[in-house]
């Protein structure tokens, strides 16, 4: 690491009082709307009420007793967090000043760092090519700064074949032993067949997708004559972004690579988090704080308040 690059426990300082010390201020009760625990033990049985979980309901019992009952279980608020994390070379891009690498980090930083501070575990399983680093889940604020030490220090990846996130998610099944929080950390510029295995993932653990993109991935501004490199493969295109059609097709590509992830994520069961290069990093927090809210209204059978609405 270079004189000039900060040091991890800097960057945790940092964003400790610019963020996650807001953050702690603005969530409130909302921390486990983001960080839910699972019960395993069941405790009781009681007659359903308004804003129970009906995933909850005890159909057989319901069915004796002729009135809607669901189960209670003793919850365990003990979290275990995994973070998978595509540091692939398509990742090292940005058209700014920080790249998507960069605000992965910032990300993972915070959200570890929450996650820690309440006396939860947390780890990491890292993505080049092939896994090829592990951090086992370990709590504590040193657990924090060596999987960012760990981030920062990674040497560029020469140019390689694609992106294959099908391998990371593999290994995550093999890897992860207990049911826990993951994290997909990405920008699901991947080879196909991804989908399958993250829905199988799902299924045993409870699963967020953070989208890193940049805005230059969606729309190319008027540049004039532009060679284009692959940043996996090396390829070159020599490209005209003078030529209006040739940014149409371009923004209209995008737009559908757009909504084939959206519904990629929703095919899997996930809920996602997409996350630009220019984004406030807090208020994508608070972003994705009122979509776990939103989604656990619906999961009661509740109803949504207006500012939740879309």
């Amino acid at each position: 690491m270079s004189k000039l690059t900060p040091t991890p426990e800097a960057i945790l300082r940092r964003l400790e009082w610019t963020v996650i010390h807001r953050l702690d201020g603005l969530l409130h009760g909302d921390y486990h709307t983001l960080f839910r625990g699972a019960g395993v033990d069941l405790a009781d049985l009681r007659e359903y009420e308004y804003q129970d979980d009906v995933r909850h309901i005890d159909w057989n019992v319901t069915a004796r007793m002729q009135t809607p009952y669901v189960r209670v279980y003793n919850e365990d608020r003990d979290i275990t967090a995994w973070f998978l994390l595509d540091l692939s070379p398509s990742v090292d891009f940005g058209s700014q000043d920080v790249k998507k690498s960069g605000i992965s980090t910032e990300l993972v930083t915070v959200l570890a760092r929450m996650l820690s501070q309440h006396g939860n575990r947390v780890g990491a399983i890292m993505y080049g090519g092939k896994v090829d680093a592990v951090i086992p889940a370990r709590c504590g604020r040193r657990q924090v700064l060596h999987i960012l030490h760990r981030m920062l220090t990674r040497p560029a990846l020469p140019q390689s074949d694609a992106t294959n996130l099908t391998v990371l998610l593999r290994s995550a099944m093999q890897i992860i032993p207990r049911r826990s929080m993951v994290f997909v950390v990405s920008d699901f510029i991947s080879r196909p067949g991804w989908v399958k295995p993250l829905a199988y993932l799902a299924r045993r653990h409870e699963i967020v997708a953070v989208r890193l993109y940049d805005r230059l991935e969606m729309e190319l501004p008027d540049l004039g004559l532009l060679v284009i490199q692959d940043a996996e493969t090396g390829e070159q295109v020599f490209v005209d972004t003078h030529d209006r059609t040739f940014r149409d097709r371009f923004s209209a590509s995008a737009a559908r690579r757009e909504q084939e992830l959206r519904d990629a994520f929703r095919h899997a069961g996930v809920d996602a988090l997409e996350l630009a290069t220019d984004d406030d990093l807090m208020d994508a927090i608070l972003r994705f704080a009122d979509l776990r809210k939103r989604r656990s209204r619906l999961a009661a059978g509740g109803t949504l308040p207006h500012h939740l609405e879309q």
